[in-house]
């Protein structure tokens, strides 16, 4: 095993976060500003990419990993926790937003998993968090996550996180599924990934779903998420509040109100 062993325990339903056990000695590497909570004798250290290089790696080789990273709108810099006691300890990591937290066995997955930027919240240490580029240019340009994604490499445990509810669909050779290209989480390396454009012009310009779906073809497995962060963020935002004057209303509050609202634009 060239990632270190780790066990651990996920609590909560919609907003979760994960415990996560470490041996003296063992390591786990966590996104910036993940950090929930972590007892005595964790040592927490600020590191330039993703901590996968030897200790024997040069200056250049950690900048080309922090560099990866930048490409797919992560952090440059990543934290290490490190158990430094001479016994078990616990650091907890929590999730953005409401979703779920999927943990991924990468030696399961014969060392590599294809998820959306932003998906990555921690794994243990020696996992690889790298670049994939789309290989065709309309997944590149219309497929959602852009033309990059990021890819997970490694032997070792790796937790991603995604909105709403996850659900795992396992692909038979040659099966297809069509899926909303924001709702795409993560996928195996045989998957064959496509984008194509909406049947017929009235669904098109008045279906409501964008012009373009993410096709994936088996055989491979692939995570879909129910509520992506880029709509749960749109409905937020055409729900917030009006700024009229400090009143903070919407116009969509008040009744009779309201009504007088429109009249007095």
């Amino acid at each position: 095993m060239n990632n270190h062993e780790i066990d651990y325990k996920l609590y909560g339903d919609d907003m979760q976060f994960v415990e996560v056990e470490l041996d003296p000695s063992e390591t786990v590497v966590a996104e910036a500003g993940s950090l929930m909570m972590m007892e005595d004798d964790i040592r927490m250290e600020t590191i330039f990419g993703d901590g996968s290089a030897s200790s024997g790696g040069g200056f250049m080789d950690k900048l080309m990993g922090a560099g990866k990273r930048l490409l797919t709108g992560e952090s440059l810099f990543m934290t290490t926790f490190t158990n430094v006691g001479s016994s078990k300890r616990h650091v907890s990591f929590a999730a953005p937003y409401p979703g779920k937290i999927i943990p991924i066995d990468l030696s399961v997955w014969r060392g590599k998993i294809i998820c959306q930027k932003d998906a990555f919240l921690a794994a243990a240490k020696g996992v690889s968090v790298g670049i994939e580029f789309q290989r065709k240019l309309a997944t590149g340009f219309f497929g959602g996550e852009g033309f990059i994604m990021q890819k997970l490499e490694g032997d070792g445990m790796a937790f991603i996180h995604a909105g709403g509810t996850i659900h795992r669909h396992d692909l038979q050779p040659g099966e297809t599924l069509r899926v909303d290209t924001g709702c795409l989480v993560a996928m195996t390396q045989d998957v064959d990934y496509n984008i194509e454009m909406v049947s017929g012009v009235k669904t098109a310009l008045f279906g409501g779903e964008g012009l373009f779906l993410a096709t994936l073809r088996g055989p491979g497995t692939v995570w879909v998420q129910s509520l992506p962060f880029s709509r749960l963020a749109s409905r937020v935002f055409a729900a917030a509040p009006a700024s009229k004057g400090g009143g903070g209303r919407s116009s969509d509050e008040g009744g009779i109100g309201g009504l007088f609202d429109l009249f007095n634009k």
